[in-house]
């Protein structure tokens, strides 16, 4: 899979000042979608059972057993992941989901 605007997640993890662990579990989840050529949903959750579809081509991850959730918008069809957003549980409970959008 292509994975795009991984700087989402790079620049969130560089502000919350995140130890090396977090940044270890958040790297080892893009080596995992990046080697990974998912056809749909069903073959993504054999790699990610925590993921779900929300909507709107909208899919969230469950990171480090919940404490973190990542959305993001995939298209199965041109094998592309677009990174939305990334936060705590509680910072994810704050926005809508559904309807984020993708920043260039």
């Amino acid at each position: 899979m292509v994975l795009i605007v991984y700087t989402t997640i790079r620049d969130y993890l560089e502000n919350k000042n995140s130890n090396q662990s977090v940044k270890d579990v958040f790297a080892n989840w893009r080596l995992m979608i990046e080697k990974n050529d998912f056809a749909n949903l069903n073959e993504l959750k054999e790699i990610f059972n925590t993921v779900d579809y929300i909507r709107n081509d909208r899919y969230v991850f469950n990171i480090s057993g919940n404490k973190y959730r990542l959305v993001t918008m995939i298209h199965f069809n041109i094998r592309t992941i677009y990174v939305l957003f990334v936060g705590t549980h509680k910072e994810y409970d704050r926005i809508d989901a559904k309807n984020i959008k993708y920043k260039k």
